[in-house]
C-alpha cells in the first residue's frame, strides 16, 4: 500500500571484447495492492560490439495498484536483443509501458498483458526507430479475461535504409468480459523506398457487449505537408525532419516520466537532419 517516490532504475550494459558474449537477464516486479512506482529498464553496449541479450521481466500488479513502466533499448547496431515482458494485473490495477528501441541488429520485444480482474486500466506505448538493415519485430497479445477494463495500444516505427519492422497485436476479449473497451494502432513511417514494414492486427472476441477497435497505416511523409513548410522558408531537409518528430511526439506525449520524455527528445534531435532547428521550431 505504499507510494515509492524514487524511480528504480534498472541498468543493463553488454560488453562482448573479443568475441561474442550472451545474457539473460531475469527482472522480477511486484506491486502489491495500492503501490505505486515508477519503474526504467535500460539495455545499452557499445558501438561495434557482438552480443545476444534475452531478458525477460515479469510485472505483477495487485488490487488498485499503479505501475509507470519504461524500457528503453540502446543497444549496439551489431547486437541481438530478444526480450520477453509478461504482466499480471488484478481488480482496479492501472498499468503504463513505454518502450523505445533504436539500435540492434535484430529486436524483437513479446509483450504480454493478462487483465485479470475488473476495473484495470492497461496502457501499451511503443516507439521504434530503425536504420540500415535493422529488423524490429514486435508481438503483442492482450488478454481480457474480466468485465469492464480498458486497454489502449499505440506502436509506431520510423523506419530509414533498408531497415524493416513486424507488428503482431492480438487482443482476446473472454466471454465473460462483457463492457470491454480495447483500442490497437500500429502505424509506421517509411523513410526509404527500401525500408519495409508489416503489420498484423487481430482481435478474438467472445462477449457481445464490448467496444474494440484495431487499425494499422504504413507510408511515407505527407508531400503536400513538406510543401507547406518549404513555402514558409524551411528547407525540405528541416520540414521532413520536423513531421517526423511530429509523429514520434504522439508517443512521447504519453511517457509520464518527464527526464525519460526529455531525454528522448534530446536524442531525436540529434539523430534527424537538421535537428537544431527542429528543437528551435518546436
Amino acid at each position: 500500500g505504499k507510494k515509492i517516490d524514487r524511480t528504480l532504475h534498472l541498468l543493463f550494459v553488454a560488453t562482448s571484447g573479443d568475441a561474442a558474449s550472451v545474457s539473460y537477464p531475469r527482472n522480477l516486479i511486484v506491486a502489491e495492492q495500492s503501490a505505486e512506482l515508477t519503474v526504467v529498464e535500460s539495455y545499452a553496449g557499445f558501438t561495434g560490439d557482438k552480443y545476444l541479450t534475452c531478458p525477460v521481466t515479469e510485472i505483477i500488479g495487485g488490487a488498485n495498484s499503479v505501475v509507470d513502466h519504461y524500457r528503453l533499448g540502446e543497444e549496439s547496431n551489431d547486437a541481438y536483443h530478444l526480450a520477453t515482458l509478461k504482466i499480471h494485473l488484478e481488480r482496479d490495477a492501472n498499468f503504463f509501458t513505454h518502450s523505445v528501441n533504436h539500435g540492434g541488429a535484430i529486436v524483437r520485444n513479446d509483450i504480454q498483458a493478462y487483465l485479470g480482474g475488473e476495473g484495470i486500466h492497461c496502457t501499451l506505448n511503443g516507439l521504434y526507430l530503425g536504420r540500415g538493415k535493422q529488423l524490429v519485430d514486435h508481438h503483442m497479445w492482450v488478454d481480457h479475461a474480466m468485465p469492464n477494463c480498458h486497454s489502449y495500444e499505440l506502436f509506431k516505427g520510423i523506419l530509414e535504409d533498408s531497415s524493416r519492422a513486424v507488428f503482431n497485436g492480438r487482443i482476446k476479449v473472454h466471454e465473460d468480459a462483457q463492457k470491454t473497451d480495447a483500442k490497437q494502432s500500429s502505424q509506421h513511417l517509411l523513410l526509404s523506398d527500401n525500408a519495409l514494414a508489416h503489420s498484423n492486427p487481430q482481435l478474438e472476441i467472445f462477449a457481445d457487449d464490448v467496444k474494440c477497435t484495431h487499425g494499422s497505416t504504413t507510408g511515407h511523409l505527407d508531400e503536400e505537408a513538406v510543401f507547406y513548410l518549404r513555402s514558409r522558408g524551411i528547407s525540405q531537409e528541416a520540414a521532413r525532419s520536423l513531421l517526423t518528430y511530429a509523429f514520434a511526439c504522439e508517443v512521447l506525449e504519453e511517457f509520464r516520466l518527464e527526464t525519460v520524455r526529455k531525454g528522448l527528445e534530446e536524442f531525436l534531435f540529434t539523430r534527424l537532419p537538421k535537428g537544431e532547428i527542429v528543437r528551435q521550431a518546436v
